[in-house]
């Protein structure tokens, strides 16, 4: 899949398996979303366009280059996806923050939106969806749909956990989009779980159940 990175950085590893451990308490697998979505997002961000411009240091003028175009929206899908925002926001503070909240129906685990608001101009910014978890897809693949119908057009996905099913969903449905994966796990169970994964990830990042 030409759309898709899986990241082998072995920081980004040790810090997953600390996610996985089920003793990981919640103000500590907090910290590691979030620290994370940064290492992801470092590497996701490496081909922003830049353009040189004028500094003037304390020994001379010079050349130097900044990020070029509009500034970048950051999308979590809620809730989960909240937890990975702050890791962005560290490399880029100036990025706009749109939510997308959605369900997935407890039988069909198809998705159901209920709340979305998105960044104004989304249609020039770079749009980077994060959601700790891809299972289904179901939820990813409609809340990027959502992005495009209101004029989203570049648009990348950072997961730190992903199914094969719905890696597999995701390439499908939107082939145009750039997925970053923190690692590739075996399967979903019959209840759309990831194993052997981390367990529920929202429940985990806000200390529910």
């Amino acid at each position: 899949m030409e759309n898709v990175t899986i990241m082998d950085h072995p920081l980004i590893r040790h810090k997953i398996t600390r996610l996985r451990d089920k003793s990981t308490g919640t103000w500590e697998f907090r910290k590691l979303v979030e620290e994370i979505a940064a290492l992801m997002g470092y590497e996701a961000f490496r081909d922003l366009p830049t353009e040189e411009i004028q500094v003037e240091t304390p020994l001379e003028t010079c050349h130097s280059p900044v990020i070029f175009g509009k500034k970048l929206a950051v999308v979590p899908i809620l809730r989960a996806g909240l937890g990975m925002v702050e890791g962005i926001l560290t490399l880029v503070p100036s990025a706009k923050v749109g939510h997308i909240g959605l369900y997935r129906e407890p039988d069909t685990h198809e998705p159901t939106e209920y709340y979305c608001k998105l960044p104004d101009s989304i249609d020039e910014r770079l749009v980077t969806v994060v959601d700790p978890m891809l299972a289904t897809g179901g939820s990813a693949s409609a809340a990027i749909r959502f992005i495009k119908e209101r004029g989203g057009k570049k648009i990348k996905f950072l997961c730190i956990i992903a199914a094969p099913e719905g890696l597999e969903r995701l390439h499908n449905d939107h082939p145009d989009v750039q997925i970053y994966c923190g690692q590739l796990d075996r399967e979903l169970d019959k209840n759309a779980y990831i194993l052997p994964g981390l367990g529920d990830a929202g429940d985990r990042i806000f200390g529910t159940r």
